[in-house]
């Protein structure tokens, strides 16, 4: 029985939706995709940097990361620190017990001597412990403006990848399909390609869009169509 990833007493956990299988991968982003469902083999690396626009899932991958490694018997732990920075950083504490940590929204604390310095001695702890590391941010290492300089030097140690959006309408229709087929839903093409040109243009607010439906599908036992998601939607 796999455990249960490490949850803080603060409520923080995991999307149960957020893993790879329901991550649309696009053509740009198979290699990060595969380096981080691979980071807790043996081989796997040590440290990961993801950085991209708001959109793109980083958040997403950092919990798939997490639920993959409670379904391989590894302990986890997920800290978006958009919710967690404005605490004095004591869940960084111990971390190296865990098997893998990731880090979320690294901007949000960034220029904050307590937190810089404490995200420094927990790097530390977790290289020389063996343990594994994946961090997410709006803007690449060398981009953001941290002043400690032996956090800046280690944010670079490891492999960093650029989370890119999806290319084009297609792989965009792809992607919400595949959201909506996890839940169980048939989203066809002329109704899918309805919601991308209706709907918002940010990827997490167009996946919110199908959850929606699929609250109301299940609701009016109907069938997705384009009167349908007019009416659910209010578009």
């Amino acid at each position: 029985m796999s455990r249960a990833p490490a949850q803080l007493p603060l409520g923080i956990g995991l999307r149960d939706d957020a893993t790879f299988d329901n991550y649309y991968v696009a053509r740009a982003n198979t290699p990060l995709v595969d380096k981080l469902a691979q980071q807790l083999a043996p081989e796997g690396e040590q440290f990961l940097y993801l950085w991209g626009a708001p959109g793109v899932g980083r958040s997403h991958l950092l919990q798939a990361a997490c639920h993959a490694a409670s379904d391989a018997d590894k302990r986890a732990l997920y800290l978006p620190l958009d919710e967690l920075g404005h605490f004095p950083p004591l869940m960084l504490e111990d971390i190296e017990r865990l098997d893998l940590v990731a880090i979320d929204d690294l901007e949000c604390v960034i220029g904050r001597k307590r937190w810089e310095e404490a995200l420094f001695h927990a790097f530390n702890r977790l290289r020389d412990a063996g343990k594994k590391l994946v961090i997410a941010a709006s803007a690449s290492p060398r981009q953001l403006n941290v002043v400690l300089p032996d956090l800046a030097s280690r944010l670079t140690w490891g492999v960093t990848f650029h989370v890119r959006t999806l290319e084009d309408d297609d792989e965009r229709l792809a992607a919400l399909k595949l959201r909506a087929s996890v839940r169980g839903m048939q989203l066809p093409d002329d109704v899918g390609r309805y919601i991308l040109h209706r709907g918002p243009r940010e990827l997490g607010e167009l996946c919110r869009a199908v959850e929606t439906l699929d609250k109301a599908s299940l609701s009016a036992k109907r069938k997705l169509t384009i009167p349908f998601v007019k009416s659910a939607l209010g578009w």
